[in-house]
């Protein structure tokens, strides 16, 4: 399919719609000898995922959005999380102003991390790095357009905040530019888009051979978080060492009214963490009539 595919171009949507079928595939496996997918990965390492929670976009609507955003904040912080990501991207001093009132919100013990989605060019991302690396980001993810390698490499010199990407890369032929060049200092493909199982296996292989960490990029339906899970699972210690550290799993927190209704599985985080299913597969089932009424 891949082959047949390639005057469409090897990146984005083309590659997204081989991720299903691959996942598929692996999920009539793992079904077929009645195992979980992580067990056809080579096995768990763990069975339950540490999370951080994705949301804080900028509301809508509310009288004060520091306020509304600090609400939100406290709620992950009271629910257990270990972190969460706010969304920035807006102006800079804008950025500043909400990254300093969650900081001072929760304290100095909780992860948060900063999400730009590709907001900033290199020397505007190096602005706010250097304004934010007082309130110890955990990572800075896609400041610059995912096609600015140099841009990451600018802003890495400049910058003592990690840099986080990979979302919007496709197959082991655009990782292995990323990697080479550590662009990133952490990995994020996104298993639903950037070619399924198949082709993570041979990213995180090439992760592993130079020592780099892979945080997958988590978005979208229940089905694409079993998988997302199964992955998880499998994905090894980066860097391996003697005590290693619990590799952090996203968790979407942002309104969605489709993603939790087409599993009829319920994911629930309990501690701070979300247990990783041992059912046969992806170990999830598809509520097909709750499908059928989002239908066009």
């Amino acid at each position: 399919m891949y082959n047949w595919t390639r005057d469409q171009g090897q990146k984005g949507v083309t590659i997204a719609a081989l991720s299903a079928v691959d996942i598929a595939l692996w999920d009539i496996k793992g079904r077929a000898f009645g195992v979980p997918v992580y067990t056809l990965l080579g096995g768990a390492y763990r069975r339950r995922a540490r999370v951080y929670a994705t949301g804080l976009y900028e509301p809508q609507g509310v009288p004060s959005i520091p306020a509304a955003l600090v609400e939100e904040a406290l709620g992950y912080r009271r629910a257990g999380f270990c972190g969460m990501k706010l969304k920035i991207g807006y102006d800079l001093r804008t950025d500043l102003s909400y990254v300093r009132a969650i900081r001072e919100a929760i304290g100095p013990d909780l992860l948060l991390m900063v999400d730009a989605n590709h907001a900033y060019n290199a020397s505007e991302a190096i602005r706010l790095a250097r304004a934010m690396e007082p309130y110890d980001i955990h990572w800075f993810e896609e400041p610059v357009p995912p096609e600015d390698l140099d841009g990451y490499l600018e802003i890495k010199r400049h910058s003592t905040i990690p840099l986080a990407g990979g979302e919007c890369e496709y197959t082991r032929y655009g990782f292995r530019e990323l990697i080479n060049r550590r662009v990133v200092d952490i990995l994020q493909p996104d298993l639903c888009a950037m070619g399924g199982f198949s082709e993570m296996l041979k990213v995180v292989a090439m992760a592993s051979a130079a020592n780099l960490p892979v945080v997958p990029h988590v978005w979208g339906t229940g089905v694409g978080l079993a998988a997302a899970l199964q992955l998880f699972a499998a994905l090894p210690h980066f860097p391996e060492r003697r005590f290693p550290d619990d590799p952090l799993f996203e968790y979407d927190r942002s309104p969605h009214p489709f993603r939790d209704g087409v599993t009829r599985e319920r994911f629930v985080m309990r501690d701070g963490y979300l247990e990783i299913p041992q059912r046969p597969g992806l170990g999830v089932t598809l509520d097909r009539d709750f499908i059928r009424g989002f239908a066009a």
